[in-house]
């Protein structure tokens, strides 16, 4: 069962890394570049971007919750249990994350995805710093999601 497990936190690894590279992006570079540019700008480019991302980035991000429990499952039923705890932290941290997204962000980026077609009555500005608001937290959850699944691939025997 080892070589299932590793199999299983190399993936979540990857999926998550994904993830995690994205939001660490977004909360040092997109976050202050976005606070530079006229609201227009923003709609129109934070639009286009949450319309994109909203439809490719479950499928990493699915793939590297999923394996993640699963090698938490698999990791418990094979007696490992650091690796399972660790691969079940990692989980726990993926669905904080998961509880922000859908709840906050997610919400957000459809506003700002049909903003210029359909305008709120909230400006493309309270819209992005309510975003801005729980990207650190995000970025936070990742790194920790990451790290327990990198300690947990390092575990596995």
């Amino acid at each position: 069962m080892r070589s299932t497990i590793e199999g299983l936190l190399t993936i979540a690894v990857l999926g998550s890394a994904v993830v995690y590279g994205t939001d660490v992006f977004c909360a040092m570079v997109l976050r202050p570049a976005l606070a530079s540019v006229d609201d227009e700008t923003l709609v129109k480019t934070m639009g286009n971007v949450h319309r994109i991302a909203d439809r490719r980035m479950p499928i990493p991000g699915a793939a590297g919750w999923i394996a993640t429990g699963l090698a938490a499952a698999t990791a418990l039923l094979d007696g490992q249990r650091p690796v399972f705890l660790l691969a079940t932290l990692a989980f726990v941290f993926l669905a904080a994350w998961m509880a922000i997204y859908l709840t906050i962000s997610a919400p957000i980026n459809k506003q700002l995805s049909t903003a210029p077609n359909h305008p709120t009555g909230v400006t493309a500005r309270e819209l992005q710093t309510r975003w801005d608001s729980v990207i650190y937290a995000r970025a936070t959850l990742q790194t920790h999601a990451l790290l327990s699944l990198c300690l947990a691939l390092l575990t596995a025997h």
